[in-house]
């Protein structure tokens, strides 16, 4: 047997059959012929109230490659603060919601970047070259453009799940470059933007955050004296982590945000009139989805049982282990009709593709599953649908729905 993650506190405590945004599991699947995620946006909602808590002085951002679906990115709007997107499709699903966007990412073309100016969009510059990119079309096009730059720090998040700073990079300018690029901006006519610092993600270390805010505000502070221009706005990253596995705790935002107030009050006086912010996908959401899938198979192999479901990897690639993970561990994983039963026999939970990487659970002590059970796996809401092969093997997509939203 090996261990699973912890259930998000959320579903964790009921005992019977699972409910997810006031509908049993059971029925959000009536009537479907497949797997499903579902969205609980009150828990969405819980997770900004806990931030604005913790970080009263800082712009909340949604990274919204965490979880593009339309509805769920039309309660962020009325929550958040500005939405950052990676490419020009994430851009379309943010048109007309009413909030400022920045946009990331290497790799830029040279439509993304029209649109992006167009649109009164920030670029979040990546290289010297995109920069020049960039001032020629606005000049061809006669409008100001909104442009930052993205650091490549020197310094990187400890602990953090996928590191983005601290070492050779397609992710941003290198530290040392980026002073004479702001000049250039500004003397090119920009309307320069500010900073944006990110250093890894997934961290669940409060020290290891706090201390590379720290390292973030030192060194924004540091480049704008050296470029002799300060930034309207730094972005301080994200890298909130969530408890995926098995010994992992809840990262402590409170300290982290006390620290970061802390900090923000002594900071250097060239950063005195910025604005700061947090650009967050995971931890807004992950814990507010789950994914549904039905058991179609039931077999024993070699002395191991195996509970075969309709949908696996290709919709959930995180939960197999291969997406941002080195180590293959446990999702959190329930029977939806037995939640807090005892387990009774150790299975491995696996999909129906072709390929012994599709394993969601992997010997996880469970209730006796039966075939037409309902399988629920946790911590769907991040990097699920949109983050997996959905056309691998020409298997359907999975549905989305979400709960119902109780706006103020």
């Amino acid at each position: 047997m090996k261990p699973m993650g912890p259930i998000p506190p959320e579903f964790a405590g009921p005992q019977g059959a699972l409910t997810i945004a006031g509908r049993s599991a059971e029925d959000w699947m009536r009537g479907r012929d497949g797997p499903l995620f579902v969205y609980d946006p009150a828990i969405v909602a819980a997770r900004v109230a806990r931030f604005r808590a913790g970080f009263p002085s800082i712009d909340l951002h949604y990274a919204i490659k965490a979880n593009p679906f339309p509805p769920l990115l039309s309660v962020m709007a009325e929550m958040v603060d500005g939405f950052d997107v990676a490419s020009a499709g994430e851009l379309a699903k943010v048109a007309g919601l009413g909030k400022p966007v920045s946009f990331a990412g290497p790799g830029k073309r040279d439509a993304e970047l029209t649109a992006a100016i167009q649109g009164g969009i920030t670029l979040n510059l990546e290289s010297e070259g995109e920069a020049t990119r960039a001032l020629a079309m606005a000049e061809r096009l006669g409008i100001r453009p909104r442009l930052a730059v993205r650091v490549n720090p020197d310094v990187e998040l400890r602990g953090s799940g996928m590191k983005m700073g601290g070492r050779p990079s397609p992710f941003g300018i290198d530290a040392e470059r980026v002073p004479a690029l702001v000049r250039h901006l500004v003397a090119g006519g920009a309307d320069w933007r500010g900073f944006h610092i990110y250093a890894g993600s997934q961290a669940l270390d409060p020290q290891a955050i706090i201390d590379t805010q720290a390292a973030t505000i030192a060194l924004a502070a540091r480049l704008a004296e050296e470029a002799g221009q300060a930034p309207p706005l730094v972005n301080l990253g994200g890298g909130f982590g969530v408890p995926y596995f098995a010994g992992d705790t809840a990262l402590d935002i409170a300290r982290v945000g006390e620290a970061l107030e802390q900090a923000l009050h002594a900071r250097p006086a060239i950063l005195a009139d910025s604005r700061f912010a947090i650009e967050l996908g995971r931890w807004l959401v992950a814990e507010a989805g789950v994914y549904l899938a039905r058991v179609i198979d039931r077999k024993d192999s070699g002395g191991e049982t195996f509970l075969i479901l309709d949908g696996g990897l290709n919709h959930q690639l995180a939960a197999s282990g291969n997406f941002g993970t080195v180590v293959r561990r446990n999702y959190p994983l329930a029977l939806a009709h037995a939640m807090g039963a005892e387990p009774v026999e150790t299975v491995s939970v696996v999909g129906p593709l072709c390929t012994p990487l599709d394993r969601l659970g992997d010997r996880v002590a469970l209730p006796s599953g039966r075939v037409g059970d309902i399988v629920a796996i946790f911590l769907a809401g991040a990097y699920g649908a949109s983050a997996s092969p959905a056309a691998f093997l020409g298997h359907p997509p999975a549905g989305e729905e979400m709960g119902p939203f109780a706006r103020a």
